[in-house]
């Protein structure tokens, strides 16, 4: 087998067996080392011209679980898993601008005029924080979450991702200012009973081609 299509076989086995878990053990811990391993390929995402405007708020400390309990809906999974990841949006992720593109121009990937450029342009579109750029925000931050979920299943940890919970509340009693939009919680760790089984819908029925042709 070449390697290439054995990396197809190992990608093909994460993505299939990834699924949203409920139940965790709760003597399992991940070490802050390896959730930082986990980060730093979630990273890897792709985001509008390389901004990379995902923040990640970790939450690991028991103490704290029982404090987001409540705020999450009493979801039992926030106190059992190892650890749950808020992935927080950054409406003011352009004053990271400087330090991208300067490290692209410092690594021979762009030019310094080409930095002036697209840093001109990035201010500009951050200078009004509408519905437009919020909206992009949340879908690079999605990426970056799907991601960190694919990496920690490729380590063998399991995870699922929750929309269910008090936005406003989580912000407030963590102390996070305005300026993020929480996008999802994140909990990781290691499964102690199985996810339910999934069904998806045939792909012939989620996809067109080339045109429209009616409701699916």
């Amino acid at each position: 087998m070449s390697k290439l299509v054995h990396q197809e076989a190992v990608f093909a086995d994460v993505i299939r067996d990834r699924h949203s878990v409920r139940k965790y053990d709760p003597s399992f811990k991940i070490s802050r080392e390896e959730l930082t391993e986990l980060l730093t390929e979630a990273t890897l995402a792709p985001s509008g011209a390389n901004i990379q405007p995902w923040r990640f708020f970790v939450i690991d400390e028991p103490s704290l679980k029982q404090v987001l309990l409540p705020i999450a809906f009493n979801q039992e999974q926030v106190v059992q898993a190892s650890a749950v990841i808020a992935v927080l949006a950054d409406t003011q992720a352009d004053s990271k601008v400087d330090q991208i593109y300067g490290a692209a121009v410092e690594a021979g990937y762009m030019t310094e005029q080409a930095k002036e450029t697209l840093t001109a342009n990035i201010r500009r579109h951050y200078a009004d924080a509408s519905a437009e750029v919020v909206s992009s925000l949340m879908v690079d931050c999605g990426l970056a979450s799907m991601q960190l979920m694919l990496a920690a299943k490729a380590r063998g940890y399991d995870t699922v991702a929750m929309g269910g919970y008090n936005k406003q509340a989580f912000q407030e009693t963590f102390g996070i200012p305005d300026r993020y939009k929480s996008v999802m919680l994140i909990a990781v760790g290691k499964a102690a009973q199985q996810a339910h089984a999934t069904v998806r819908l045939p792909i012939e029925d989620v996809t067109f081609w080339n045109e429209y042709t009616g409701e699916k």
